[in-house]
């Protein structure tokens, strides 16, 4: 059996749920109440929010933070540096935690490099999202997007 492989640097907080197989690398921090699957991959400087739900199998690259609304299905993959949001009007006076717009990210669906997804979208089963994009609509499933805003491409 694969063990749980957290690297020294990695602060995962006692109360965060850990499948079996799970490698979480350098400098992440992993927040209580966060569910991470079985068998996924985080890469180095990764943020879990104590709200978030990772399923088994993902993939999440360097530098991404899943924060809390944000749920990502099984065999998901997260391109380095991809952006979450959770809430639409952001201001640093006023707690927002009320506001948070879930986003739900569907078995097997790729989020490239640089993308950006806005709160409160669902992105479709196996979709792929170019690099660089900016999500701030639904995405149905199998589709491919890329652009500022994203928008459909064919084949």
């Amino acid at each position: 059996m694969i063990k749980i492989k957290i690297h020294e640097t990695a602060d995962v907080e006692s109360g965060a749920g850990v499948g079996i197989g799970t490698k979480i690398w350098h400098f992440c921090h992993v927040l209580r109440g966060a569910s991470i699957g079985n068998n996924c991959i985080l890469g180095q400087n990764v943020y879990v929010g104590g709200e978030a739900v990772i399923g088994n199998g993902c993939k999440i690259q360097n530098n991404v933070s899943i924060y809390d609304a944000v749920t990502l299905e099984d065999d998901v993959f997260i391109g380095p540096s991809a952006v979450f949001t959770n809430v639409k009007e952001p201001r640093a006076a006023i707690r927002q935690r009320d506001n948070f717009k879930p986003t739900l990210v569907k078995k097997g669906a790729t989020i490239g490099a640089n993308a950006t997804i806005v709160c409160g979208v669902t992105i479709g089963e196996g979709a792929m999202i170019g690099a660089g994009a900016v999500v701030t609509k639904d995405v149905p499933a199998r589709e491919t997007w890329v652009g500022v805003p994203a928008r459909r491409i064919d084949g």
